[in-house]
C-alpha cells in the first residue's frame, strides 16, 4: 500500500504481520549412522556381497536392487520418497549438488545428537563418555516455557541418552529402551512392551531393537500427546558397525515403515492432523563412498574423525508451514546445528535468537515471512 503526502514524496511499504504457523507440534526423528549414499541412491551394489556381511546377495539384490537409484531409493524408503519427499524437503544429495553435513569434527554419536539438539558443536564432549551434558538442549529451552511444560518426551535407543538430554536437569522424560516405560498415562500395550523388554535378551548392551523403541512411543504418543517429542532409532548403526549390510539395509526399510505408520496415525489424531512437521536425520554419516579404494570400502561400517565422509548428513521436513519443494539441488550447503532452531522455528519459537551459539533456522523449510 502506498501513501503520499502534498509536502514530501515517501513511499511506505505496508506488510501484513506475519501469520502465525500453523504448527503446533514438532517431532524430530533420528536414524543413527545412516548414510546419506542409500537414502538418496538404495542399496550400494558394491556391498552387496558376502565381504560385506550378506548372506543371502541374490534375495538381498531381489528385496533392494533395481536399475536406477531413483528406483532403488524407493524400494528402501517407499514412503520417504512417495509422500515426505513429495510434500515437504530433502537435503543431501550430494550428486545434485545439495552438501548436508555435521560440523563438529568428532564424527561420532554424542557429539553429533548434542549438535542436533542444542546447534552447535559440545566444547565438553569429544567421544561416546557417559559425562552428563552440560548445555541445554532445545527439548529442554521448550519444557521450560509454560505451553510446552509437561509436554515434551524423547523415546531413544542408547543408554547415552539420559546423559546427553541430561535427565538430572532436562525436566521431562527420556525413555532410552532399557527398563520399563513408567511415566505419563500408560496401558496394557505399553505394560505387554515392558514385559518383553525385561524378557528378551538385548543383541548390544548399549542399545535395543528399535522395536522396543517405536512401538511403546506410537503408543505413548496416543495416550499423552506430547507437542514435541524425540524418537532415535539405532539399528541402522548397530548392524553397520558389525558389518552386516543386510541387516543395516533392512532396517533402514523398518525405518521407513515406522514413518509412514508415524504419520499416518498423527494424520487421524484430532490433536495432530494438519497440525504437526517432523524433522527426520541422521547423527553422522559413515565411510565407503563411491570412488574410495576397494581397500577403504568397507569404511563404511565406520565413522570417527578420521573417515571420509564421516560428517556428510541429510535433513529431510514435513509439516504444514514446509513449502513443498522436494529433493533439494543446486543450493548451498546446510548443517545438522540447523535444526534445533527449525524445530524451533516451525512452532514459532526463536531459539537461534536466545542460544547466539546456535545455527540459524533452515528458512526454506520455514513459511515465508
Amino acid at each position: 500500500m502506498l501513501f503520499r503526502t502534498a509536502c514530501i514524496a515517501c513511499v511506505c511499504v505496508m506488510s501484513a504481520p506475519a501469520a502465525p504457523p500453523v504448527t503446533r507440534n514438532a517431532f524430530l526423528i533420528i536414524t543413527d549412522g545412516l548414510r546419506w549414499q542409500e537414502v538418496f541412491g538404495g542399496a550400494d551394489e558394491r556391498m552387496i556381497s558376502k565381504d560385506q556381511g550378506v548372506d543371502n546377495p541374490e534375495a538381498l539384490r531381489a528385496q533392494f536392487w533395481r536399475e536406477t537409484p531413483e528406483e532403488r531409493r524407493a524400494a528402501l524408503m517407499p514412503f520417504f520418497w512417495s509422500t515426505i519427499a513429495t510434500r515437504g524437503q530433502v537435503y543431501g544429495n550430494r550428486n545434485r549438488g545439495s552438501h548436508c553435513q555435521i560440523i563438529n569434527p568428532v564424527k561420532v554419536s554424542y557429539p553429533g545428537y548434542t549438535e542436533n539438539f542444542c546447534g552447535f558443536p559440545s566444547a565438553y564432549v569429544d567421544g561416546n563418555k557417559k559425562v552428563w551434558n552440560p548445555d541445554v538442549t532445545v527439548f529442554e529451552w521448550l519444557h521450560r516455557k509454560p505451553e510446552y511444560a509437561g509436554r515434551v518426551a524423547a523415546f531413544c535407543g542408547w543408554d547415552l541418552f539420559p546423559y546427553i538430554f541430561n535427565t538430572r536437569r532436562a525436566g521431562f522424560p527420556v525413555d532410552c529402551g532399557f527398563g520399563d516405560t513408567n511415566f505419563g498415562v500408560l496401558s496394557e500395550r505399553i505394560e505387554t512392551m515392558n514385559r518383553v523388554r525385561r524378557d528378551t535378551p538385548y543383541r548390544w548392551s548399549a542399545a535395543p531393537f528399535d522395536s522396543f523403541i517405536f512401538t511403546p512411543a506410537l503408543e505413548w504418543m496416543k495416550l499423552n500427546k506430547p507437542r514435541v517429542m524425540f524418537l532415535g532409532l539405532g539399528e541402522t548403526d548397530e548392524w553397520a558397525h558389525e558389518g552386516e549390510y543386510d541387516q543395516y539395509l533392512r532396517a533402514a526399510h523398518r525405518v521407513d515403515g515406522y514413518l509412514k505408520e508415524l504419520w499416518e496415525t498423527l494424520q487421524t489424531m484430532p490433536e495432530y492432523a494438519g497440525t504437526t512437521s517432523l524433522i527426520i536425520t541422521c547423527d553422522h554419516g559413515r565411510g565407503g563412498a563411491e570412488g574410495c579404494p576397494p581397500a577403504r570400502i568397507r569404511e563404511w561400517r565406520d565413522h570417527n574423525r578420521n573417515v571420509i565422509g564421516a560428517d556428510e548428513t541429510w535433513i529431510a521436513v514435513i509439516g504444514p508451514d514446509t513449502p513443498p519443494l522436494g529433493e533439494r539441488a543446486d543450493i548451498g550447503p546446510v548443517s545438522n546445528a540447523q535444526i534445533a532452531a527449525t524445530l524451533a522455528a516451525l512452532l514459532g519459537e526463536d531459539y537461534a535468537g536466545a542460544e547466539p551459539r546456535a545455527g540459524a533456522a533452515l528458512a526454506d523449510a520455514l513459511p515465508a515471512r
